[in-house]
This record gives structure tokens, C-alpha cells and sequence, in this order.
């Protein structure tokens, strides 16, 4: 059976790549320290030596729009094209090109709608920053097979946050239960608090630093009671109004499993968000 070498959870900014190759004065002055924090976070990937990447995210109305807007949807593609124009244009990212993984998309799909996840698929999908920015990060040579899984956060009605902690859970069981050698790692993307148009937006840290550092403590702790009991579609509202992301950070955690505390993470306070990132190593450390 297939092993789960790594679970990975990150925010996902995408002024990252841009801002770590800037030179001169156009490097901002908090660009050193965020490259040494995602330097130490690639190796905790790169330690795991996956063979293929599961990659949670949300597409950002590039593809999936208020026409045709599924809940939960997994790629099973065997290949991928990756970025739109506009992140191009705002955040200077790169054109990327990815390989698919079918026969593992093939099992989550056939897996997950056999325990009751109606999952959407598409056989021609482009991603987006909420999964090459995680790439970027952790692996820039994106050399490995994906699987992108792609979750609402933005369109209601939502799934509720224990839908997601649902959806993780069964998507570990069922890589675990793929009959492969291979190695997987799943990696998932989200927000903390976050505000996108609104006046909170721009501030000297994310919109609601209480929320932000219940957030990590939760996630850290793998504090899934506690952050079900107080997390709601209705509470995510007053930390910002894109904070419902954090329910992908949710995802995760039921993914590391109840009560699994994160054998790395790290945060970094930036002008208008937190950026948190995290690490389970389901069978130990040396594998």
C-alpha cells in the first residue's frame, strides 16, 4: 500500500516568489528573513522524499465560476497547465506546466464517492496560485506528479467546516489504502484571517491577530475538538472576509489526524497577513 511520507499545510501568498528574487531597493525589507523561513519549510519536504503530491487548494474564480461551482472536485488530468494572466501580471508568476497522476486520481475519486463525497472531476483543469505557490515553495523544481484537489471556500453555500475535516480524513485513508510503493506526500493550502477588499486589508499584520494565534495554536496542536467547537461558516466571517479558507487549514489537520501535533511549524507576521506553515511526518521523521 501506498505510504503517507508527509502532511503539509501552508498559507499560500502570493507575492512570494516575487518578493524573494527582488534585488536592490526593490527587495522588501522583510524578504530575507521570509526566504531563510521557506528554506527551513522545503527541507521538511524534501526529507520526506515524496514520489507524487496530493495538493489541496481553491481556484480563485479562474476556472470555476458561479455557472458551474462544485464543492469539493479532483483533477484527473495527466497534465496540467499553470498560471492565469492576471498572476502573471499582478504577482509575477511564472507559466508552469505539471504531470497528473491518474491511476492515483482514479482511486480518490473512485474511493472517496464510495464513502459518500460526491466529488466533482475535470479532465482538463488549469491551476492556480493556491496550488503552484505551495510548489514554489516547497518544491521549485516541480518535478513531481500532482493531484489537485480542489475545495469551495469562496462561493456559498459553503460546505461546513466539519465537511472539510471529513474530506481530509477520508483523503488519508484512501491514499493509505492505494495499492502502490509509492511514496505520498499531501499538501494543503489556506488562510489565516484574511481581508481582500475591505478596509482591514492593508494593516500592519492580518486583520484579527486573536484569531490568527488561536489559528496556529490549533493547528500545532492538532486541536481539531477545539477548533470545531468554536469555528463556524458564521464565526469565520469577523476575522475577515476571505478567512473562510482557514477551512482548508481544517482539511488538513483532519488529513494529520485528531490530536497530531505538528512536528515543525513556523509563522511570519507580514503587513497584511500571517503566513503559518506545518509539518506531520505520519510515520516518523527518518522514513
Amino acid at each position: 500500500m501506498a505510504t503517507v511520507v508527509a502532511v503539509i499545510a501552508s498559507t499560500h501568498h502570493p507575492f512570494y516568489l516575487k518578493a524573494s528574487t527582488a534585488t536592490g531597493d526593490e527587495r522588501p525589507p522583510f524578504a530575507d528573513e521570509w526566504v531563510r523561513k521557506i528554506t527551513a519549510f522545503r527541507e521538511t519536504l524534501t526529507r520526506a522524499n515524496p514520489d507524487v503530491l496530493v495538493m489541496v487548494g481553491s481556484d480563485h474564480f479562474h476556472q470555476l465560476w458561479l455557472d458551474n461551482m462544485p464543492q469539493f472536485l479532483v483533477g484527473k488530468a495527466p497534465f496540467y497547465d499553470a498560471n492565469w494572466y492576471n498572476e502573471e501580471r499582478e504577482f509575477g508568476m511564472p507559466r508552469m506546466f505539471f504531470k497528473g497522476h491518474e491511476e492515483l486520481s482514479a482511486h480518490l475519486l473512485r474511493e472517496g464517492i464510495d464513502r459518500d463525497f460526491d466529488l466533482a472531476f475535470s479532465n482538463e483543469l488549469r491551476i492556480d496560485h493556491s496550488i503552484t505557490c505551495p510548489i514554489i515553495t516547497l518544491r521549485p523544481e516541480a518535478d513531481l506528479p500532482i493531484v489537485p484537489v480542489y475545495t469551495n471556500i469562496f462561493a456559498p453555500p459553503l460546505p461546513r467546516p466539519k465537511r472539510f475535516v471529513q474530506l481530509g480524513e477520508a483523503i488519508r485513508e484512501i491514499v493509505e489504502s492505494w495499492p502502490s510503493d509509492l511514496r505520498v506526500a499531501i499538501i494543503g493550502t489556506g488562510h489565516l484571517s484574511l481581508e481582500l477588499g475591505g478596509p482591514r486589508q492593508f494593516g500592519p499584520h492580518g486583520p484579527d491577530p486573536e484569531f490568527d494565534r488561536r489559528a496556529v495554536e490549533w493547528i500545532a496542536s492538532g486541536d481539531l475538538h477545539g477548533c470545531l467547537s468554536e469555528v463556524t461558516l458564521d464565526s469565520l466571517h469577523a476575522p475577515g472576509n476571505a478567512t473562510h479558507g482557514f477551512m482548508d487549514f481544517m482539511l488538513m489537520m483532519g488529513v494529520a489526524g485528531a490530536g497530531a501535533k505538528a512536528d515543525y511549524h513556523d509563522s511570519l507576521d507580514l503587513f497584511h497577513t500571517m503566513e503559518a506553515y506545518f509539518t506531520w511526518y505520519p510515520n516518523g521523521v527518518h522514513q
